[in-house]
């Protein structure tokens, strides 16, 4: 089934002496014809993401396979193709891709995939390696894999990510992070379901079309910023009362990023605890981002490696941290949702529990976001734990035996997501922690 004619494959070969597949190489010309797919992690914010992307010459398409309730599908081309002891995400990312090209939607001939690769020592940089293995078994050795990445790990001469497209994929992970934190602090105290995440659907279809006219305008979000806050604000029938005095059971998500974030990786964590009427509670992907940035910082702190590199991602620090600061602004501003902690605190607070040489995968930061909900007086934290991830096992479920001697009474739980495992079992042990929750509700855990 291969197309050698249209497969252009790395001249030096590096991967096949490496007993890799070879790279099949995204060219230039690709760029004018061929559909680049992303998968899923955060739907809201890669929508925005995705119109960035078109904005800058490329055709991408943001995929939602196994998102609606077919998640069989992507799960069974997953475990086809990967090794089953690889991790569940790396699972369900590879099945997506290999689950959309199988599905007859797409002229396989003219689709590249898009994958980031952090530099990280695990799945962030392996998955590409992985998914070409996978391309090979499944016959689509032809299909071109595109990094994106800011680690010089792989280029490709029809993709490059720029200074001026990071830019705008930053503002779209900062509407996106604002979008998610009012969505999860309406939809619980919500009259008619389904309202906060109509309001969100509107405004990512205006955000994605600001994303993609002229110059970025920063005084124009700052504004848009309030425009937003406020909108959410004065939904119809949301319990405003109800909301401000937390009356819901907040319980707090922290995990490996995929299943923190992903509906997919999580089976609908999100849905299911608005649903047992608890209001979710989760840090941004801003974070996720300074805890790259902070790591680069941290390997010349801690080892005397990357000067140079050090001093750039110093530069980054204050300017994403800057912007953060003013996010954080507008709604503390606005005064009727609570904002999110800045990074500048969060990523001291697992200090002296994880040494912050501890950065592979989620490393210290997911220590640090369980912290961070401690103080912001969330006291009920799910850890989300994929199959074969040893850091963030390490990182989660080991630290909750020295985290439960600090602050006894902070309710933690920690759900297993593999293909193994089912919904049934993660709900129960779920509800067992909020009848606890709602049981110790109204106690200090500060």
């Amino acid at each position: 089934m291969s197309d050698k004619k249209n497969s252009p494959v790395c001249d030096q070969n590096c991967d096949t002496c490496n007993g890799m597949p070879p790279r099949v190489i995204f060219t230039e010309e690709m760029r004018k014809e061929y559909t680049i797919l992303f998968p899923t992690m955060l739907p809201r914010h890669f929508k925005i993401m995705e119109k960035v992307f078109n904005y800058y010459g490329y055709h991408t398409e943001l995929l939602e396979d196994g998102t609606h309730g077919d998640s069989k599908t992507v799960i069974d081309a997953g475990l086809k193709y990967v090794h089953n002891d690889a991790c569940y995400p790396a699972l369900l990312v590879i099945g997506q891709f290999i689950s959309a090209l199988q599905s007859g939607r797409y002229d396989t001939h003219k689709v590249a995939l898009l994958l980031t690769q952090t530099g990280g020592g695990c799945r962030a940089s392996n998955y590409i390696a992985l998914l070409r293995k996978a391309l090979v078994n499944a016959g689509f050795e032809y299909v071109p894999v595109i990094s994106l990445n800011v680690s010089g790990l792989e280029s490709m001469p029809g993709f490059k990510l720029t200074i001026p497209m990071i830019h705008r994929l930053m503002y779209a992970i900062l509407y996106g992070d604002l979008l998610l934190l009012l969505v999860n602090q309406c939809r619980p105290y919500e009259a008619v379901k389904g309202t906060a995440e109509a309001l969100a659907d509107q405004w990512s279809t205006r955000l994605a079309k600001e994303m993609t006219e002229g110059a970025i305008n920063y005084k124009k979000i700052k504004k848009t910023y309030r425009e937003i806050i406020a909108s959410f604000a004065a939904i119809d029938g949301v319990d405003c009362d109800a909301r401000r005095n937390h009356e819901k059971v907040r319980v707090g998500i922290v995990g490996e990023i995929f299943v923190k974030f992903s509906p997919l990786g999580n089976n609908g964590l999100e849905d299911f605890l608005v649903s047992e009427d608890a209001e979710p509670v989760m840090g941004g992907l801003i974070d996720f981002v300074l805890y790259v940035v902070s790591n680069a910082m941290l390997d010349y702190e801690l080892y005397g490696i990357g000067k140079m590199k050090a001093k750039i991602y110093k530069i980054a620090d204050k300017f994403f941290l800057g912007k953060q600061d003013d996010l954080i602004a507008a709604v503390k501003e606005d005064g009727r949702f609570v904002p999110p902690t800045s990074f500048r605190i969060t990523r001291t607070l697992a200090r002296d529990y994880v040494g912050m040489g501890v950065k592979m995968g989620e490393g210290w930061l997911l220590t640090a976001e369980i912290f961070e909900l401690i103080h912001e007086g969330v006291g009920n934290v799910v850890i989300t734990q994929p199959f074969g991830c040893l850091p963030n096992h390490i990182v989660g479920k080991g630290m909750m035996k020295p985290i439960k001697e600090t602050y006894p009474d902070v309710n933690l739980v920690a759900i297993d997501y593999d293909a193994g495992a089912t919904a049934i079992n993660q709900e129960n042990r779920i509800k067992l922690m909020l009848a606890n929750a709602k049981k110790n509700k109204g106690k200090s855990h500060t």
